[in-house]
């Protein structure tokens, strides 16, 4: 495609995989291999090519030094990233506050955001429920850490001598 003699490159359409230790546990549902396939079939069937994968393995979302999540950052602030997917809003991240403000950095850079699990595209307007499930999504993590921090200290309160 060129405009005003000077080609024009494509954008690529960025997947954005996630799992966490946490999520893990969640089962093969949320695996990366299973991220990747249902984020790619739903890239090709919409006609959202070419696509380029990122990818955190084993990284809490509460944390936004993922190194996937980073060189994507890096790819949409540089313009190379017309539409990011993620299977649902989790996956982007568990701080509401943290992911309110990447969507806002997307809008700004019109860059297309698509949660398939929560039926969510930017391309439709926004989704006054949005935030609520990004707030959702946090507590979550936060409740998950305080199980496993209780669960923790009941197991070592039980060993022998303690």
């Amino acid at each position: 495609m060129k405009e005003g003699g000077k080609r024009m490159q494509e954008k690529l359409t960025a997947l954005y995989e996630r799992l966490s230790h946490d999520d893990d546990l969640m089962g093969e549902s949320n695996s990366i291999s299973n991220q990747k396939q249902m984020l790619s079939e739903y890239a090709e069937s919409h006609g959202l090519t070419p696509y380029i994968h990122f990818t955190d393995d084993g990284i809490s979302g509460t944390r936004f030094d993922r190194p996937g999540f980073v060189s994507m950052m890096d790819a949409i602030k540089a313009g190379q990233i017309g539409t990011v997917i993620i299977k649902d809003m989790s996956r982007l991240g568990r701080d509401y506050l943290m992911v309110g403000q990447i969507q806002e950095m997307l809008r700004q850079k019109q860059v297309r955001l698509i949660a398939i699990n929560d039926g969510h595209d930017s391309l439709n307007g926004d989704d006054d429920f949005l935030p609520f499930r990004n707030i959702m999504n946090e507590w979550y993590a936060k409740e998950f850490r305080e199980a496993r921090c209780k669960h923790h200290t009941i197991r070592i309160s039980e060993r022998p001598g303690k």
